[in-house]
């Protein structure tokens, strides 16, 4: 065995020992919030599709109709693959965004990449909430500006951050909207005016945000009261609530050109397929006009939460379709969500390092396709799963 092999091996029995190993389970079809894995049918409540946007026909005949059309870009932006579907798609989300610009990208964490990278040097800060998404942390260090990691949600601790860098190059502020594994809301406004008092640009992640909080679903910093002026860059990812594929940067012009002529993952990659850009349009369009599957979303999430309060289950606090179980440990978060699987419900287990060591958990999502009976009987399985084994000792 080489040495490769030998540090692989190696890596591979650690991860066995600590219960951290991942598994592919491949989805042979969807269809709203029920999913086909190994032949069996599970309601799923691992996803992000929160709108129920992923499986809908509309969504279905505008890639149809888009891919007749002609499918790949050929090449980047900024050579020729820039093409009228990613320009209307643009303006389409700098219109739900009342803001100037957006940037297409082909995924939220190339977009953080691209961000951090592109606007921060050497001589610069990057302040972040220590549970920020993996991209945003990994987009600092590609920077190679200092990174500072506050308190979660601690707003004090963010701004002594910013004030203890005034003079020393530029500060940007970057956090989640809606944290992804905790499920609840930064606190914007407080973020925002700690950027203003020391000149620091503020960015917010929309990725779990987009769609469900807002008027029309504009993601956090509208729910907030916020716009452009206050942040002036926002991330927002189509895989989650728009049930497609991609991203964008939306915000202030200035920032976006920036972007535009020195971030390497927009300027170094194909761009994304006209076809899904097509589709993307659409998802905008419909999630802008999705009132009533929010106002269903938000009805399954005090549905979930009251059972799970009645059955004495500590669910994490979260308004959120994120409704985190917290466990504790590895095995039996992989056992737990292993017996939900077992009795037809897909619930992710989610361990170190997603989240930190001792708060593993299982992380339930739920959608707008989620009927009521689909809540009650996952409530009824965590009943005999946890609360019937914690009575039985």
């Amino acid at each position: 065995m080489s040495r490769w092999h030998e540090r692989l091996h190696e890596a591979a029995r650690q991860r066995a020992a600590q219960a951290a190993q991942r598994a592919l389970h491949t989805v042979q079809r969807r269809d709203g919030a029920r999913v086909w894995v190994a032949g069996r049918e599970l309601i799923d409540f691992a996803g992000n599709d929160y709108l129920g946007l992923a499986s809908d026909p509309r969504l279905s005949r505008a890639l149809r109709d888009a891919a007749a059309r002609g499918v790949g870009a050929s090449a980047s932006h900024l050579v020729s693959g820039h093409h009228a579907a990613h320009a209307e798609l643009e303006q389409a989300l700098a219109r739900w965004f009342d803001a100037p610009r957006a940037l297409l990208l082909g995924s939220g964490y190339a977009g953080n990449l691209a961000v951090l990278q592109g606007l921060l040097g050497r001589a610069d800060r990057c302040v972040q909430d220590r549970l920020n998404h993996a991209s945003l942390i990994d987009g600092a260090r590609l920077a190679a500006c200092t990174l500072h990691r506050y308190p979660h949600a601690d707003a004090e601790a963010a701004e002594r951050q910013l004030a203890r860098g005034s003079g020393r190059g530029l500060s940007l502020l970057a956090s989640d909207g809606v944290f992804s594994m905790d499920g609840d809301v930064a606190p914007l406004p407080a973020l925002a005016a700690a950027c203003a008092r020391h000149d620091a640009l503020f960015y917010v992640d929309e990725a779990h945000a987009l769609g469900v909080l807002g008027a029309r679903g504009a993601g956090s910093v509208a729910a907030a009261g916020l716009g452009t002026t206050q942040v002036p860059l926002r991330l927002c990812t189509f895989g989650k609530a728009l049930g497609c594929y991609g991203a964008a940067l939306v915000g202030d012009g200035a920032v976006i050109e920036h972007l535009l002529q020195t971030a390497r993952p927009y300027i170094y990659t194909t761009a994304l397929p006209p076809a899904l850009a097509d589709v993307a349009h659409a998802a905008v369009l419909l999630a802008q006009g999705a009132d009533a599957e929010r106002a269903r979303l938000q009805q399954n999430i005090a549905r979930l939460r009251s059972g799970a309060a009645q059955l004495g289950l500590p669910l994490m606090a979260s308004s959120t379709p994120i409704q985190p179980l917290l466990v504790g440990d590895n095995a039996g978060t992989l056992a737990l969500a292993d017996a939900l699987r077992a009795r037809g419900f897909w619930v992710g287990a989610i361990r170190p390092p997603t989240v930190p060591p001792g708060h593993a958990r299982l992380r339930i999502t739920l959608s707008a396709a989620h009927r009521s009976a689909d809540i009650d009987a996952l409530l009824a399985a965590l009943a005999h799963i946890v609360v019937g084994a914690s009575n039985a000792h």
